[in-house]
């Protein structure tokens, strides 16, 4: 029976996987390992280094056991080899920036140096787990990569194990999974470290959701769910430009569709665009794989996933021009949300980073809320993508964002931002007043995040005709309309849009 266990990596994967672990596990040990020494010394406070809702609660659960804590951060790799029996590799594996696969391909560097270090440093016999995303056949290469720069004559059992966890979830995907996945080789000492690594699994997982199989099909599992997620968002992005063509609504489609049982509702809310550091970088991999293979067209369906995504991201951004008379030059836009979800901090390919630099590139004045992407990272960002910093103000609340602007821009669906249930009269503003009020306190400080925002206040204070751009689909269409707002959604296109669209037509 494994007592201990090493994860290598501390970052998304690592560091929630082995709080749940030690959390579930109190007799085994769990030490996360990382040669980032900040990131480790922020895993060692009441803060971890990433947001992620439950985390925080998990950690102080393990770590009120005092003495009995099994859970420890470290940057003494070489110890954590040394004594664990299980080692979980949470190595994050970016797309390749150059050579072979170059822009496809994933880049193994960092998984193949942290190999090198286990080889090198164990003294026993290790399991070896690849939690990370991984092209097909990597188990076989990391095995003999092991087996050929052991010190020690060790013997090594590796194990492909794919973590299918969701940013902004991971904490529940975690305790709650709907499956996991135990890829091994068909030979007693495979199946049998297989059986082990189960029985960690097995202590708050359903049995019947622990699967067993091949390594390959496991590795290929993981991009393949990937895939087909960003491909169902993808096709409802493309029925929302229809919707908005002919005028139909895209959350109606969307929701019969999504009664056909054959169909299933998740992953069919038509958004701005989907980010992430998985989606782009796995189907990428299945696409570059299907190319090696001499599949090319499998690689070209897949490659269009990404390119109905990128025309939704330039097809939301040539709206708001369209919308704004073909102009956002020297015009004030707030966007809402930077973070590429909700209940994350992570803003990596956002859809809001290219939004930002398009409507910079087009002299847009813009201010920028998100209740927890950090402000540097926010401007990081845009700096990056090109754009001038100088146009760009972050605001500690999107009361002070949104004050005195021609646009509101909804970019990520926190729900601090959706509109509240009117419980009365709503004063309407009429399209003429173009007065901007003097700020007054706001009816919600940056120390409330949480709570819904005040749009009448918000709209009381935009310059006129104040466009609302939901680019989550997540605001009350009526009930801004009667606060005076020109409401333009994902897959719906206002009322005055479509009329228009319709009159040049005859």
């Amino acid at each position: 029976m494994i007592r201990n266990v090493a994860c290598i990596g501390a970052g998304f994967v690592g560091g929630p996987l082995a709080t749940v672990i030690a959390c579930q596990c109190p007799d085994i040990q769990v030490t996360v390992v990382d040669k980032n020494k900040e990131r480790i010394d922020a895993w060692n406070t009441a803060t971890p280094p990433l947001y992620e809702p439950g985390l925080e609660d998990v950690l102080s659960r393990v770590r009120q056991r005092d003495a009995q804590c099994n859970l420890r951060f470290s940057t003494d790799i070489d110890r954590a080899i040394r004594e664990a029996e299980l080692i979980m590799l949470c190595i994050d594996t970016p797309t390749k920036g150059n050579g072979i696969g170059k822009g496809m391909a994933l880049d193994l560097a960092n998984t193949q140096a942290a190999v090198r270090t286990i080889a090198q440093a164990a003294e026993s016999d290790k399991i070896i787990v690849e939690k990370s995303t991984v092209p097909c056949g990597t188990a076989d290469k990391i095995r003999d990569l092991l087996e050929s720069c052991s010190k020690n004559g060790c013997r090594f059992e590796v194990l492909s194990n794919p973590e299918f966890l969701a940013e902004g979830t991971s904490i529940t995907d975690l305790f709650y999974p709907t499956k996991v996945l135990i890829g091994h080789r068909q030979t007693p000492s495979s199946r049998k470290a297989a059986e082990e690594l189960a029985a960690i699994y097995s202590r708050w997982v359903s049995p019947e959701l622990i699967i067993m199989m091949d390594r390959w099909s496991s590795e290929l599992s993981k991009l393949a769910a990937n895939a087909m997620l960003a491909q169902r968002i993808s096709s409802i992005n493309s029925l929302s430009a229809i919707c908005e063509a002919v005028g139909a609504d895209i959350d109606s489609v969307s929701a019969s569709c999504g009664m056909d049982p054959r169909i299933g509702k998740g992953m069919l809310k038509s958004t701005l665009g989907w980010g992430g550091g998985c989606f782009e970088k796995d189907i990428l991999c299945l696409v570059y794989l299907a190319r090696s293979l001499g599949l090319t067209p499998v690689a070209n369906y897949w490659a269009s996933v990404i390119e109905m995504n990128e025309y939704q991201k330039s097809r939301f951004f040539m709206r708001i021009v369209s919308s704004m008379h073909g102009s956002v030059g020297g015009k004030s836009i707030a966007i809402l949300g930077f973070a590429f979800k909700k209940n994350t901090s992570d803003t990596k390919n956002s859809a809001a980073i290219p939004l930002v630099r398009n409507l910079l590139q087009e002299g847009a004045l813009v201010s920028i809320y998100d209740p927890m992407v950090p402000p540097d990272r926010i401007l990081i960002d845009v700096s990056a993508a090109g754009s001038h910093s100088a146009s760009v103000q972050v605001c500690p609340s999107a009361y002070e964002a949104c004050n005195g602007v021609d646009a509101v821009v909804i970019a990520t669906e926190w729900d601090e931002f959706q509109t509240p249930i009117p419980t009365g009269d709503v004063r309407m503003t009429t399209a003429k007043d173009t007065r901007i009020e003097e700020p007054q306190s706001p009816p919600s400080t940056p120390g409330d995040k949480g709570r819904r925002l005040d749009w009448e206040w918000i709209m009381n204070r935009m310059r006129s005709p104040r466009f609302i751009f939901d680019g989550r689909n997540i605001l009350d269409r009526q009930y801004l309309e009667q606060l005076g707002a020109r409401y333009i959604g994902i897959g719906s296109g206002s009322e005055w849009g479509f009329l228009e669209r319709a009159t040049h037509s005859l």
